[in-house]
């Protein structure tokens, strides 16, 4: 029989080969440091800049270096309808670019594998439909920018995405769904010179947010 049950999501991927152990020498008097990591080693899937610091304390620093890059802004839409093993893939990502909130539109449980538990230090929100999507980027003056291959999309390369922008991805195989489509102020695709037909839905997602950090926030500043 199948089960149409969700699989288990991942745990943390620590081992005793990455991170650090215990914290050497005298504790930092500093309450972004969480205790029991400098007593036991922090094996993380986070940046050495964040090593020992709360969960909570990473989330705040990673909102006020958004803020320093002002007006621009970047948030990401994806579409759930088939369970996507690449969106946990997307929102690692995402992560990746330290956008300020992702949204899962359709089914509210995701495919969290790919993620590899760095959805713990975003704002991910749920969209019940393309509609709910529309009203959110509208009220926010985020211009909505599809990602897909679609008759009428114009080359990524040769575009300059909104500087305030909702960058929009389909599910793997049927990609944006046509109602989507009809939201979105534009369409963009990235030019492809072999035999394939389309890039996978996660390779998609990270060449799109590396040129929108390209134009309006720039390798340096993002590291700051």
């Amino acid at each position: 029989m199948t089960s149409t049950s969700e699989p288990p999501e991942p745990d943390d991927p620590t081992n005793t080969d990455v991170g650090v152990g215990p914290y050497p020498g005298p504790w930092p008097d500093d309450p972004r440091f969480d205790p029991e990591l400098l007593a036991q080693g922090d094996r993380r899937n986070v940046i050495d800049r964040y090593r020992y610091w709360t969960m909570p304390a990473i989330i705040a620093d990673l909102d006020a270096r958004r803020q320093a890059i002002r007006p621009a802004r970047l948030q990401v839409a994806i579409q759930n309808w088939q369970h996507d093993f690449n969106i946990g893939s997307m929102v690692r990502t995402a992560n990746a670019f330290n956008v300020e909130l992702v949204h899962i539109v359709g089914r509210r449980r995701w495919n969290r594998r790919g993620a590899m538990v760095t959805d713990r230090y975003l704002h991910v929100v749920h969209q019940p439909d393309e509609q709910a999507l529309a009203d959110h980027c509208k009220a926010e003056e985020l211009t909505m920018v599809g990602v897909d291959n679609l008759p009428g999309s114009v080359p990524l390369e040769t575009t300059e995405l909104p500087q305030a922008c909702c960058l929009v991805f389909g599910s793997e195989g049927p990609g944006l769904t046509p109602e989507m489509v009809d939201k979105c102020e534009k369409l963009v695709a990235i030019s492809q010179y072999g035999s394939t037909r389309s890039f996978n839905a996660g390779a998609a997602a990270a060449i799109t947010l590396y040129q929108w950090t390209l134009t309006h926030a720039g390798p340096a500043r993002v590291r700051e």
